[in-house]
């Protein structure tokens, strides 16, 4: 068949790790052919990478009405959320985010990824967790209690293996544990044990063993401990992030999702939830907002994650988390910038494919006004001038584009 050959010729290019000054991209395809110096010829236009949103649930309404965020999922067919899954993606992509990993997905987000990566629909890159949590657990207190239809739970070592063997065969990409309670789920408390330390153990034994990285969902400091003592792979919202872990999380590298937005807007009351959500929230903002600053300006990996559904944060609303992460760890413009594309391909395992532009890596970018490595309130999506997924242009144009049919 004929491929086609694009470009973007003369424009600025931060590369996902330093700025190359006026450059022409090539793609052919999903593959960057040449990333090459070039005569300026837009100079108030950048390209950076496509960026990569670490913590997402797509699994909520995404249409134009009104739906109630927790009955919506249980009383409309797989068959019909498989729709809305795809269109919160494509929400995502049209805001700058290329790649999303699904903390908490199952065959619904599997359907979508696959129809993606095989080009049935225009879609960004997804990645899938499938979850692994207790009877009562955080993941299980989304359902109200007589709720007869609930998902997959594991309450022993043996239904832990087992159900991380099962995703493994449905191809899921990796595993979700939960070591404290939450902040939406209902009846609980955030200080809640989730699952004994060896169920946790043998889930985490079985998902290495198959090759899957784990993420650990955690409110508390007994649950960031939980996750360093397990050999979790990343920490999910890391709040109580106590001063003496911070070595121990440095030295291994472990990556923290953030989720800022979604817990300020919940604690502040701008979405509706109820009185014990939000005060839940409060808390949790208070411990976070009393270490987190120091903790970012100490070195701790922290990486692009909303914890975005299209409900309490948009598909759309991850530049403003990236702008929220430069104020509160007190990073440069480019460290902020680096947390949401090239390190957050390494957290997800891709960094030898996605995050940065050079040749032979995927062709996903983003082309804005501005200089987001040099004033990171330019990262805005009213800034976007096109965004290009798996070498598609999937919103907005190009400011240059060339075509070459070739045989």
């Amino acid at each position: 068949m004929p491929s086609t050959q694009e470009s973007i010729r003369g424009v600025p290019l931060w590369d996902g790790v330093a700025f190359r000054g006026a450059s022409r991209i090539e793609w052919s395809g999903d593959r960057i052919e040449t990333v090459a110096d070039d005569e300026p010829a837009h100079d108030d236009l950048c390209v950076i990478p496509g960026l990569i949103d670490t913590h997402v649930h797509l699994g909520a309404y995404s249409g134009t009405g009104h739906a109630d965020w927790s009955s919506w999922p249980l009383i409309t067919p797989w068959e019909e959320q498989v729709f809305h899954i795809a269109h919160n993606a494509q929400k995502a992509a049209r805001g700058g985010v290329t790649t999303l990993r699904d903390l908490s997905g199952d065959e619904r987000q599997l359907a979508v990824k696959r129809a993606f990566d095989e080009g049935i629909q225009p879609g960004p890159r997804i990645l899938v967790h499938g979850a692994v949590g207790m009877t009562a657990g955080h993941g299980d207190l989304f359902i109200p209690p007589h709720y007869p239809h609930r998902g997959r739970v594991a309450d022993s070592p043996d239904e832990c293996r087992k159900l991380v063997r099962e995703y493994a065969r449905l191809g899921a990409d990796g595993i979700k544990i939960f070591t404290s309670g939450g902040v939406l789920s209902m009846g609980d408390k955030v200080g809640w044990r989730n699952q004994t330390l060896d169920e946790i153990r043998t889930t985490i034994d079985e998902a290495h063993a198959l090759g899957m990285p784990v993420a650990a969902h955690s409110h508390s400091a007994e649950g960031n401990e939980i996750a360093l003592a397990v050999g979790a792979d990343s920490i999910e919202h890391g709040t109580g992030l106590e001063r003496d872990q911070w070595d121990r999380l440095i030295e291994r590298n472990v990556s923290i999702a953030p989720t800022l937005l979604i817990n300020d807007a919940i604690a502040d009351g701008r979405v509706n939830v109820g009185e014990e959500a939000q005060a839940k929230a409060k808390d949790v903002v208070a411990y976070r907002d009393s270490l987190f600053g120091d903790a970012g300006r100490a070195g701790i990996r922290f990486v692009l994650g909303t914890d975005a559904n299209g409900v309490f944060v948009q598909f759309g609303d991850q530049m403003e988390e990236v702008r929220l992460m430069a104020r509160m760890f007190g990073w440069t413009a480019e460290r902020a910038l680096v947390s949401a594309t090239s390190d957050a391909a390494d957290v997800v395992r891709m960094g030898d494919r996605i995050g940065s532009l050079a040749p032979g890596r995927a062709a996903d970018l983003v082309v804005l006004r501005g200089r987001p490595w040099e004033d990171i309130e330019d990262l805005r999506v009213e800034n976007i001038v096109a965004v290009v997924s798996r070498g598609r242009l999937v919103h907005g144009a190009l400011p240059t584009s060339v075509q070459t049919g070739a045989a």
